[in-house]
């Protein structure tokens, strides 16, 4: 299973009296974002299933992945994908769906930076996942833990 781990674009600053998770992407962070897809669609990537976070953040990074995709499917929120969840709970979300072959998940960090390093059954290493960066970790979908394989990331610089 090919796994796209993005994280959410540039977002609004936040405001008193306003929840975090209301929070939308700023211009700047949609055309970083859609920039970072183009790029990983030149790289091959195409999701048969998109999952986010439902932080309006999140949801809108999927949305855009989703339309440059040329994705036909659903945008899927779930819990899971929320920042104070752990990469376990992100893991035993996925294997309910292991039949499919490539996913994209749409979060937030640390929460993607951490279950990067956990797909690669290295916990300690420390991925810094820029706000709009893909990251491809393949692995296998049956095993009760994962042991991925890093592909590749993609930040706005290098989508520039």
């Amino acid at each position: 299973m090919e796994l796209y781990l993005f994280r959410h674009g540039i977002a609004e600053v936040g405001n008193p009296g306003r929840a975090d998770s209301e929070r939308e992407l700023t211009e700047d962070g949609r055309k970083k974002t859609a920039a970072v897809v183009k790029t990983a669609a030149r790289a091959g990537a195409m999701p048969s299933l998109i999952l986010s976070s439902p932080y309006a953040r999140a949801l809108q990074t999927a949305r855009i992945a989703a339309d440059e995709f040329g994705y036909k499917g659903h945008v899927v929120q779930i819990e899971a994908l929320i920042p104070h969840h752990s990469p376990e709970t992100v893991w035993k979300e996925l294997r309910e769906y292991r039949d499919e072959g490539a996913i994209l998940l749409a979060g937030h960090e640390p929460l993607l930076g951490n279950l990067v390093a956990y797909l690669l059954a290295t916990p300690a290493l420390r991925i810094e996942m820029k706000k709009s960066a893909m990251v491809r970790v393949d692995v296998d979908g049956a095993r009760p833990t994962p042991h991925g394989v890093l592909r590749w990331m993609i930040t706005p610089k290098l989508a520039g």
